[in-house]
């Protein structure tokens, strides 16, 4: 059975933290692919702050090109409206039967576990890797696998308040990821 870690969020924009909590999971639970799902309406996330979701696919797509263990899973897409992970991992295990699925998050969403809809069900069609996050824990009631990763404070709301003032975003962002925000003016106030 193929072994494939879930990264899931809105990645607006993703940014370098993303791809060190992806590959930590890949190389601590030997995955075999991580799979970046951008969100096309989290439930949680206010809909007019989040930027259009050709923009965030194609970023994630700049952000992930460059390793052969990354993917890109736009399902979320395919069916728009608000995106609840249980509902989008029914369907992934229906189109995937032969993979083994690990939902990468951070403490925060950890600590957010228990208000999950159909948490319980979720738990029985995923593994969840927590990542601890400065200012949260990884404490849950729930049986979760822990990824030890470098605790860096980089958010994508602090990335888009930077590029709002004109600050720079170098080395925040891959190169690539940067290059797109600039030329498609997307955090501009």
């Amino acid at each position: 059975m193929k072994k494939v870690g879930i990264l899931g969020g809105t990645f607006n924009p993703p940014h370098l933290g993303h791809l060190i909590i992806a590959n930590e999971a890949l190389e601590q639970y030997q995955l075999d692919e991580v799979w970046f799902m951008p969100s096309y309406s989290p439930p949680h996330k206010e809909k007019k702050k989040v930027t259009d979701s050709k923009h965030r696919l194609r970023m994630t797509e700049l952000a992930i090109e460059d390793n052969p263990c990354f993917k890109l899973q736009p399902i979320e897409f395919e069916k728009e409206g608000t995106s609840y992970t249980f509902e989008t991992m029914k369907l992934l295990k229906d189109r995937y039967q032969e993979e083994q699925f690990y939902f990468i998050i951070g403490g925060d969403m950890v600590e957010y576990l228990p208000k999950w809809y159909n948490i319980e069900q979720l738990l029985e069609l995923v593994t969840f890797i927590g990542v601890k996050r400065p200012h949260h824990t990884i404490s849950t009631p729930y049986s979760i696998l822990e990824a030890d990763v470098p605790q860096i404070e980089i958010s994508s709301s602090l990335i888009r308040e930077k590029y709002e003032k004109q600050k720079s975003i170098r080395y925040f962002v891959p190169e690539n990821v940067r290059n797109y925000i600039e030329e498609q003016r997307l955090y501009e106030s």
